[in-house]
């Protein structure tokens, strides 16, 4: 019986982190302390509302390397620059629906 438990519980986790979206997943996989589900999540959340597909898959890699975000928020790219307005609007939704 303790078994069959177990696989449902590991079951569920994996249909639950193949339903996570690149940032929450991200967020999960970071060092940071206060990384917890629910906060991942409602960061995730905050992300759907603000952010394209492709802008949080790029934004998730901040998450494995900071400095990168400094290197686009510098960037004299005008996409990086478009990203960047799109990201600032993402962090002060994520800290109004998470902070």
């Amino acid at each position: 019986m303790k078994k069959l438990a177990y696989a449902a519980a590991l079951s569920v986790l994996a249909v639950s982190a193949a339903q996570a979206g690149p940032i929450e997943r991200a967020c999960l996989q970071s060092d940071r302390s206060n990384g917890s589900r629910s906060l991942c999540g409602c960061i995730q959340d905050a992300a759907n509302l603000t952010l394209t597909g492709a802008d949080q898959r790029f934004a998730a890699k901040f998450f494995r390397d900071p400095h990168q975000a400094q290197v686009v928020r510098q960037s004299d790219n005008t996409s990086h620059e478009a990203f960047w307005q799109r990201y600032k609007r993402f962090g002060t939704t994520a800290e109004a629906f998470c902070g």
